[in-house]
């Protein structure tokens, strides 16, 4: 964003940008000018970073930049037609972002209001009444952050075509226009606090704390080595149970061949693999089975360890 000069006179055909935008920053929303026409940062790049002007101390994100500053604001709109971008976080918002279907889809998959409706009547709860904007293709729902979390952008984790704005992103704000249409006002009320049980639904759930590994004997490279897989089984919180259970049989085997060159005992490395392997949400049972087929095979089979020579 440009450096302030003063209040600028804008040209005429950028005065409905500019009123947007300081519309925007008189509500306490910081703004970043997006490419004309466009929905992205017209900022530079950090790879195109001048270190100069407000980036003298280090390059600066669009959320960093964002502003309620009239001057900036003036110096950015006057002369040129930037749309209008908000910034979630510091703006203490958090928008819910309604999107169509992709044209790719099937027929009859739902789109974001849709989906929103239908998580709205599992969870027993009313569509909150709050500000809506429309946009180019859907609908931005508004609400105030709540105190004492910082929450973060999402995609469908709320259903299919919801997204989230957050910390971390940003929306158009209405008055700005696009090859698509043009982000409009559609229910101009008060912005309301998100609701508890969408907050709840968005809270970024806690990692699992390491799982303690206590090896009383055996190698150093074993110890290593099951520190190493308990931390790969950790990690693998994505893929749906399956993946997750694949790799902990993967892992499970790489330390097998430890217990059965008698490096560690098979109790200890059993015990530290099903710690590990509970933590990502699979059932006790499951992960001894998983671990005990795995341990079973690898110790039947395995190769006699190969002499350093």
């Amino acid at each position: 964003m440009p450096e302030p000069s003063g209040i600028l006179t804008a040209d005429l055909s950028c005065l409905p940008l500019l009123a947007a935008a300081l519309t925007a920053a008189e509500r306490g929303w910081p703004v970043i000018p997006l490419r004309p026409g466009g929905k992205r940062p017209a900022g530079h790049k950090e790879e195109y970073c001048p270190g100069t002007g407000r980036c003298a101390d280090g390059h600066k994100t669009p959320e960093q930049r964002a502003t309620t500053n009239p001057e900036l604001i003036h110096a950015a709109w006057a002369h040129h037609p930037y749309n209008v971008g908000i910034a979630t976080g510091p703006a203490g918002l958090l928008v819910i972002d309604l999107d169509p279907v992709k044209p790719e889809e099937p027929e009859g998959a739902p789109d974001g209001a849709t989906s929103l409706q239908a998580l709205c009547e599992r969870t027993g709860q009313a569509v909150p009444d709050t500000y809506r904007v429309r946009t180019a293709r859907g609908h931005h729902l508004y609400f105030t952050a709540p105190t004492g979390v910082q929450l973060k952008n999402s995609a469908n984790r709320l259903g299919p075509h919801i997204d989230t704005r957050a910390w971390g992103g940003y929306v158009v704000a209405p008055g700005s226009t696009t090859p698509d249409g043009t982000y409009e006002i559609a229910h101009d009320v008060p912005v309301a606090e998100l609701p508890g049980w969408l907050t709840q639904l968005l809270v970024e759930p806690d990692r699992p704390a390491p799982v303690p590994v206590r090896v009383h004997d055996g190698t150093k490279a074993a110890k290593v080595a099951l520190d190493l897989e308990c931390a790969v089984i950790q990690a693998a919180t994505k893929g749906g149970p399956d993946g997750r259970n694949n790799t902990l049989h993967k892992s499970a085997c790489k330390v097998a061949r430890f217990v059965a060159w008698g490096d560690i005992p098979r109790h200890v490395a059993e015990e530290a693999i099903q710690g590990a392997g509970e933590s990502t949400g699979l059932s006790p049972a499951e992960c001894r089975t998983t671990i005990r087929s795995a341990m079973d095979w690898v110790i039947t089979h395995a190769t006699p360890r190969q002499p350093v020579s």
